[in-house]
């Protein structure tokens, strides 16, 4: 039990309306649903809101076709001018999944501070202080309060050399000799699988070497159920502040409930700067407002086993969200079995975005190819490098694998220095397209920007163009409509929506009713045959995004030719024709939904 003679308040940051929502539901939700909570949470006196970056700052124009940086401003309006608004940024990938140029990063904290951010936290996955201090700059320089990260994570198998209260004291202490200004620290575990004793001595350690006017944070996930306990462990060394969250986003995945934390610190002399009696009233707008969304149990359950798969809240929600749709969720303990092979043999880099996603996808593709058969590129370009130095010295066998699959020689140099300039490329794509060339239009273009994707398919360029890709985690309704039980397959169709004076067209996929018979519907692999013609299907049973197709109609195919690509998991997955012959028809476009009963095309014997 916890106990102080002096009475001490510990500041909370209040994270439903950031870290909840992706945690819950991978961030896809619309500023409308969300702003009345926000509203009451700074009528009930909260003064510090976590409300953008990280996905919540792709979702809403990646999933959701709203501009996040008009959604940031108007959460400023809701809350006032004088409440605090952090941010969440990822070093070298900012608030992207790959590796950016300097001049990225100073365009992104100059947007982020003009529409509202006052605080912006920002950690490395590699736990690399170069990187830290580098991508910290930027931030000092815009004007926001420059939050520095230790990213925890309890590793799925034993080692003295990582991931220890020593080792992260040691990054607060290299931090502090070189020349960053940094306004505080964060202790930040995004997969909640740090015990209480190692909170406890990491906190009492930094605590002792930080300058007493630099307040030290916690961050943690509620996956195990053991965020409370860390809370307590990391108080009691001397932590100032905490995160949390209140239900339905509060909890599971996502942060312990304000309720919960303050119940748990009564009697002990410590208390919070925030009244748990207002959560009432904002749990009650927030399950009003939010009624028309499916919630997963996967996200919002504790789930023990995340002590093994140190997996974050943030990233479970999404990624359980794309299986589903990809029809895959029973790969999922697979998936999560894996885990520890591709942390031990990466070199155990923290699990938090991009890290996390990394680790996913390659347990994924050892999962569905056999392991090490295939690649992800940011997994295989963390191992070589790319990213920065990971805490312990990655697998070589492994190391070896990745550069023959990826054609790339290992890197020890600058990971902002070789990343390609992301700005120039999006200014061009604008220009091309004849779109308005502003700082905030260049940021969402280059900020969706991945290696070898059609930009096209470019999400910033989707949004300007006023055809955003919905995907929202709403409730199916249940109807008698006969034109949409006739509807057998995905369908793909437009919507024009006004909203204060804006219209926008989006792109809409129709699911057809449980009721209805797919075509194909007991098709499992990647073709059906009819006679002479071969149908060549998406390998996934689910709905995926067609990126590519590299044949047209006429053109002469061989058995296991590539012949188009599909995009699930945020991978790229080939589809190689099931026969030899001649492509008799093209039944998709790229940026289609297809499924295993939808066919991409067809083949001539």
């Amino acid at each position: 039990m916890i106990f102080t003679e002096n009475k001490k308040e510990i500041r909370v940051m209040f994270t439903p309306f950031r870290d909840g929502l992706q945690s819950v539901f991978g961030g896809k939700t619309r500023l409308k649903d969300i702003l009345p909570a926000i509203e009451a949470s700074a009528d009930a006196g909260i003064r510090h809101f976590e409300f953008g970056g990280g996905a919540r700052f792709q979702a809403p124009f990646f999933y959701v076709g709203e501009d996040p940086f008009y959604c940031m401003s108007e959460i400023r309006k809701t809350v006032g001018p004088d409440a605090d608004l952090q941010i969440l940024t990822r070093s070298v990938s900012g608030v992207t999944l790959t590796t950016q140029r300097t001049s990225t990063l100073a365009l992104q904290a100059k947007l982020m501070q003009k529409h509202g951010t006052t605080i912006d936290r920002n950690f490395d996955f590699m736990n690399d202080v170069d990187n830290l201090v580098k991508t910290g700059q930027p931030i000092v320089d815009s004007g926001m309060h420059h939050q520095v990260c230790v990213a925890l994570m309890g590793l799925p198998f034993k080692s003295e050399q990582a991931h220890t209260p020593n080792f992260y004291i040691n990054i607060v202490r290299e931090l502090l000799k070189r020349d960053i200004q940094f306004d505080s620290v964060c202790l930040k575990d995004a997969s909640g699988t740090t015990s209480p004793s190692t909170c406890y001595e990491t906190a009492k350690g930094i605590k002792q070497i930080l300058p007493p006017e630099i307040p030290l944070v916690q961050h943690t996930h509620d996956t195990a159920s053991t965020a409370v306990a860390c809370y307590m462990a990391g108080i009691a060394g001397g932590v100032d502040g905490i995160d949390l969250a209140v239900r339905p986003l509060a909890s599971g995945t996502s942060q312990p409930d304000v309720r919960s934390m303050a119940h748990s610190l009564k009697g002990t002399g410590y208390s919070l700067d925030i009244d748990p009696d207002k959560m009432d009233e904002i749990e009650s707008l927030l399950n009003k407002s939010l009624s028309n969304y499916e919630f997963n149990p996967v996200t919002t359950s504790a789930d023990a086993r995340v002590v093994g798969f140190p997996m974050p809240g943030g990233a479970i929600g999404p990624n359980v969200h794309m299986m589903k749709s990809a029809g895959i969720l029973d790969k999922y303990s697979e998936v999560l079995a894996e885990f520890p092979e591709v942390v031990r043999a990466g070199g155990g880099w923290t699990s938090v975005t991009p890290g996390s996603q990394q680790y996913w996808l390659q347990a994924f593709n050892n999962v569905l190819h056999g392991r090490w058969e295939k690649i992800d590129a940011g997994y295989g370009k963390s191992i070589l490098g790319y990213f920065g130095r990971p805490p312990l010295k990655p697998d070589q066998e492994v190391v070896k694998i990745a550069a023959e699959k990826l054609e790339l020689s290992p890197f020890d140099g600058d990971p902002l220095e070789e990343a390609p300039d992301t700005l120039i490329e999006a200014e061009a794509a604008l220009k091309e397209r004849g779109l308005e060339i502003t700082d905030e239009n260049k940021f969402l273009v280059a900020a969706a920007i991945v290696p070898g994707k059609n930009m096209e398919l470019n999400e910033g360029i989707r949004l300007l163009e006023n055809r955003s890709k919905i995907t929202l985690p709403l409730k199916k309704e249940n109807n008698d409509n006969s034109s949409i039980k006739s509807i057998t397959s995905p369908t793909k169709t437009s919507v024009t929506v006004s909203e204060g004076g804006n219209t926008r067209t989006y792109e809409v996929v129709i699911e057809p009713p449980a009721t209805a018979t797919p075509v194909a519907a007991t098709q499992n692999a990647a073709a059906a045959v009819s006679s002479s013609t071969t149908d060549v299907f998406s390998p996934f049973e689910g709905n995926v995004e067609l990126v590519e197709v590299n044949v047209k109609t006429g053109d002469t195919v061989k058995q296991g030719q590539v012949v188009a690509a599909v995009e699930a998991m945020k991978a790229k997955h080939d589809v190689k024709a099931p026969c030899s012959g001649r492509v008799s028809a093209v039944h998709a476009s790229i940026g289609n939904e297809v499924s295993a009963g939808n066919p991409i095309l067809s083949i001539e014997a």
